[in-house]
């Protein structure tokens, strides 16, 4: 005999979950083995790990204090890159006016360091004269290896004739080569990041291998309104991509229009960051989309890195590290110690009403909940390794909430079944019809619970974050649970011999519910009688609808006037009698 259609849609079900299931420890495995970033715990937040705490001290130049506004402003920068790196449930925060309070999950690495620090100071000028530097001596541009010589004093310094433009070498003054000529790179007394910006720049890139002269800024970071960092389709390299808005779109397109014919070094355009160049990339073409690229020597980290430094903008200050020390879990492993045994009775409670009440029926309620709980820990260990998710007592929290709303459903759907059992429906048609009922129920209350967990997440303040991130996410877990395990596993078992031909302790006894079973999918109304049946009978009018009951009572109402119609009569025919 062919094996009916709803039991083969329910394999397909099961197997669709199964493969998910599969790809996903198959990601985390990958994570894990393949690229070391990913653990099979869930990472934990500042409050249960502990973390790095970096102090920050603000630095103006004439050295005044800063104003709460530029505190405010840099604390919020800060946050905005922690939160772009994917760093999760850091805690950013202004201290004594001076100050600003870092706490992050975990050791902190060189590169999230270096992404809050920075104040990322974005500049473009146009190249006027580059040259290589080794080991501390100046390549001219015979290729002797000299000396830095000591600039005169009395060479001229303004321009013989007033520059046309950025690209001008009229700015090129003898008393600046001169300074080009002495100016080390590995001299930290060099500052070129406090450089007027109406004025040329000697400086040199990161690495101290080429210093340049360029001319005055023509656009700085304010205009850009986006950054993000890809890979160079033809050299498989990594790059960070601008978007200027539309004052710097127009201004880097006449940019690009002026530079393009000329020869190298001047149809070059250095990205210059706090002073140090970036990049200075010939221009190739006439740019007027407002779309260039910064290439260079760039690893993933780096390249993304400088992308969230120019998207969230430059600090409004300049910032020098006070300390940076580890600090211990705000909360500890005995909070979340306390937080899982809460979870685990909560989960046992559960467990033991469903035993109680639907009997056998309630180890799909108790098999639902062990799946749930393991695609939940996956995922949060994916979410840990690609977006920096980190578990927090609040996360925690909400994943116990989740515990009794996913119970709900469950309870909604059950109910509804045996509803139908009592309408003297089959067992495996009561399986379907309640489906078909149950799941327009389960699916609004589910999509009240996803609304209200991501307007609780928009709006509620970073420590509640976690509670409405996971219990959004154990609520989109609980649908496909509920989609491709609980009614698939109740469409196999209602065609097993236990549960198809309603044992008693299979939870849906029809005898118990109220319906009197003869034989399969054969039913009669229940009869008044003393003992089980009597109980039965209660049971069944205690689960009844208040329709059901409406026209309960509008039918014993109907017998009670035949009745009395029907003893007038005799009584009529008595006296006549």
């Amino acid at each position: 005999m062919a094996t009916p259609t709803p039991v083969r849609h329910a394999w397909r079900s099961l197997i669709g979950l199964l493969a998910i299931a599969a790809v996903l420890f198959g990601v985390n495995a990958l994570g894990v083995y393949v690229f070391e970033r990913s653990s099979w715990a869930p990472e934990l937040a500042l409050d249960l790990q502990g973390g790095t705490q970096i102090i920050l001290q603000a630095e103006t130049a004439d050295g005044s204090a800063p104003s709460g506004e530029q505190m405010d402003q840099a604390a919020a920068i800060m946050r905005d890159r922690i939160d772009a790196s994917g760093v999760g449930e850091a805690d950013v925060t202004t201290e004594g006016g001076r100050n600003i309070v870092v706490q992050i999950p975990g050791e902190a690495d060189e590169e999230t360091r270096q992404r809050i620090q920075a104040s990322a100071q974005l500049q473009l000028r146009s190249v006027l004269f580059v040259s290589g530097e080794v080991s501390g001596t100046y390549l001219g541009e015979d290729g002797a290896a000299t000396p830095y010589p000591t600039p005169d004093p009395s060479l001229a310094a303004s321009p013989t004739a007033s520059p046309t433009s950025g690209s001008d070498t009229a700015w090129i003054t003898p008393q600046l080569q001169a300074a080009f000529q002495a100016y080390n790179c590995a001299d930290p007394a060099n500052d070129p990041a406090n450089a007027p910006t109406d004025q040329p720049l000697i400086t040199c890139d990161a690495s101290g291998t080429a210093k340049y002269i360029l001319g005055p800024v023509e656009l700085d970071g304010d205009s850009i309104s986006d950054a993000s960092a890809g890979v160079v389709q033809t050299s498989g390299a990594w790059a960070v991509n601008i978007v200027f808005n539309g004052e710097g779109t127009e201004a880097f397109a006449a940019i690009s229009s002026r530079i393009y014919p000329l020869t190298a070094p001047l149809n070059q355009f250095a990205f210059v960051l706090d002073g140090a160049v970036l990049s200075a990339p010939s221009m190739n073409a006439i740019i007027t989309d407002g779309k260039p690229q910064i290439t260079g020597s760039f690893t993933q980290e780096t390249a993304q890195t400088l992308a969230d430094q120019l998207k969230y903008g430059a600090l409004p200050l300049s910032f020098s590290v006070q300390s940076s020390d580890t600090i211990s879990a705000t909360l500890g492993s005995q909070q979340l110690m306390i937080g899982l045994v809460a979870g685990l009775i909560g989960l046992a409670l559960v467990a033991v009403y469903s035993l109680v009440v639907y009997r056998a029926l309630g180890t799909v309620i108790i098999a639902s909940l062990v799946v749930m709980g393991v695609l939940t820990y996956i995922t949060l260990c994916i979410l840990a390794w690609r977006m920096g998710f980190r578990l927090s007592l609040a996360g925690v929290a909400g994943v116990i909430v989740s515990i009794g709303f996913t119970a709900d459903s469950f309870i909604v759907y059950f109910e509804r079944i045996r509803d139908e059992l009592r309408d003297g429906k089959s067992i495996t048609s009561a399986v379907e019809d309640g489906w078909s009922r149950a799941k327009r129920t389960i699916y609004i209350s589910k999509s009240i619970n996803i609304l209200a967990a991501v307007v609780l997440y928009i709006l509620a303040d970073a420590t509640v974050k976690g509670f409405a991130f996971t219990l959004g996410l154990t609520t989109v877990i609980d649908i496909v649970i509920f989609i491709l395990f609980t009614h698939p596993v109740m469409q196999i078992l209602a065609r097993t011999r236990f549960f198809g031909s309603g044992h008693p302790l299979s939870g849906m006894d029809p005898k118990a519910l109220g319906a009197v079973y003869r034989g399969r999918a054969q039913f009669r109304a229940p009869v008044v009688a003393a003992g089980r049946a009597t109980r039965s009978r209660g049971e069944a009018e205690r689960r009844q609808t208040i329709a059901e009951r409406k026209r309960a009572a509008e039918a014993d109402g109907a017998s009670a006037s035949t009745s009395e119609r029907g003893s007038a009569s005799v009584d009529a025919k008595a006296g006549r009698d």
